[in-house]
């Protein structure tokens, strides 16, 4: 076999083992490994396999994704949540699906101080959700519209997807979180403005909310929002004021959730405890998936793959449009079946070198890859989102109804990606301005 044939074999290898269930992280690292023992023999793999865990995992970088992730969790664990879905139901509540609508503004709001859409989902989940229920509101609106909102805290900054899309890629982190501010809005108004006009089509998804609300509780209520609002500022305001580099950034949003959520007195240590923990387990497996994804990159360059999939686009004069509606393809098919972070790793190894080739901003690429990853998130049968609500709503709502109640922002996700590849500009405005 010569070596492409052996990098292709390993693909196809690779692809069964994900078929199969095998972890991510394991079956990205056992293929490479065996890959490269073919390819180069026993020392040179055993050399490389004692030296890219070190070097990925003591990439600086990297030790923000711990920090973003303890904010999070802080913030999950302290119901730092709250504050924002009363004030978006406050000043919301009187439009049609104004508790289904202010789900997403909070849910946006949240995204500003958590890296997981997991988490947001969870967060605004628990709150929201029964207040739908409470109201009479349909019920795979009242799921669906939390499920895909939690979706939103994949794109606004700060986004863990996107810090991990930096590194690999080589892009500069600030501008990623740049570049997803104004295509995670856009996101938000798209859900907003497809739960305004399916109401008003169909009311009675959503029984008016008869509600007195005073202009003095509209404004009152934004003091319950003080610790989110603390907290963004003080991260992002000494991000993009230059004060201090995205990967300082997580560490200064680690110590200010703390600090804050004590003075709230919300958090207590055993919920401290429980935050940390959570956020090593998490760390813990984003770290055993990206060490695999780089031995990936190890084997697919030896192998020659990556080389040769970027001369056969330019041989074939493929356009970028093109490129980008058939990796599209690719990470939509890939989102039914897994998870985000092991999708993304999968694939960069693949897409990289092929996207380079035909100067594609990675800025704008990076972007279109974690909406991508979204729409995995609430698509069947492994929307993680989907089960995340399931989980909290217990048996009040099924599976299929949530499913059912989920493809109407689905639809929305994809009008919204369409609007991000015919007009770049909504990305890279922001960076090219900023820096």
């Amino acid at each position: 076999m010569t070596d492409l044939q052996i990098g292709g074999a390993g693909i196809a290898v690779l692809i069964l083992l994900l078929l199969g269930r095998v972890p991510v992280g394991i079956a990205l690292g056992s293929v490479s490994l065996v890959g490269i023992y073919i390819l180069l023999g026993l020392k040179p793999m055993l050399g490389i396999v004692t030296a890219v865990p070190y070097e990925l995992v003591a990439h600086w970088t990297l030790s923000s994704v711990p920090m973003f992730l303890l904010m999070g969790y802080v913030c999950y664990h302290a119901n730092l949540t709250e504050g924002l879905f009363r004030l978006a139901r406050l000043w919301l509540s009187a439009l049609p699906g104004g508790l289904a609508i202010a789900s997403v503004g909070g849910a946006a709001g949240f995204s500003a101080v958590t890296g997981s859409s997991v988490a947001c989902a969870a967060a605004m989940g628990r709150i929201a959700v029964p207040e739908m229920m409470k109201a009479k509101y349909d019920k795979g609106l009242a799921a669906g519209s939390v499920a895909a909102a939690g979706t939103i805290g994949s794109l606004i900054p700060p986004s863990i997807l996107l810090l991990i899309f930096g590194i690999f890629a080589e892009v500069p982190i600030g501008k990623l979180f740049v570049g997803g501010f104004l295509p995670g809005v856009l996101t938000a108004l798209m859900f907003v403005l497809m739960i305004y006009v399916r109401v008003k089509i169909t009311p009675t998804l959503a029984p008016s909310v008869h509600e007195e609300v005073s202009w003095r509780d509209r404004f009152t209520a934004f003091y319950d929002t003080w610790p989110v609002i603390l907290l963004v500022i003080g991260v992002f305001g000494g991000l993009f004021g230059g004060v201090f580099t995205p990967t300082e950034a997580g560490a200064v949003g680690a110590a200010l959730s703390i600090v804050i959520a004590f003075l709230k007195g919300d958090l207590n240590w055993p919920r401290l405890r429980d935050a940390t923990a959570e956020a090593m387990q998490s760390t813990a497996a984003i770290f055993i998936i990206a060490i695999g994804a780089n031995l990936l990159t190890r084997f697919l360059a030896f192998a020659g793959v990556s080389d040769f999939l970027a001369e056969m686009v330019l041989a074939e004069g493929i356009s970028q449009i093109a490129l980008i509606l058939g990796i599209s393809v690719v990470y939509l098919v890939l989102g039914m079946f897994l998870d985000p972070l092991g999708i993304m790793l999968l694939t960069l190894p693949i897409f990289l070198p092929v996207v380079e080739s035909l100067d594609i901003n990675l800025i704008w690429f990076g972007i279109l890859i974690v909406k991508y990853l979204e729409i995995g998130l609430i698509t069947p049968p492994v929307g993680l989102n989907v089960f995340v609500i399931k989980g909290i709503v217990g048996d009040a709502i099924k599976t299929e109804v949530i499913f059912k109640g989920i493809l109407w922002f689905v639809v929305a996700d994809l009008i919204t990606l369409a609007l991000l590849i015919g007009f770049p500009e909504i990305t890279l405005a922001l960076p090219e301005l900023l820096y």
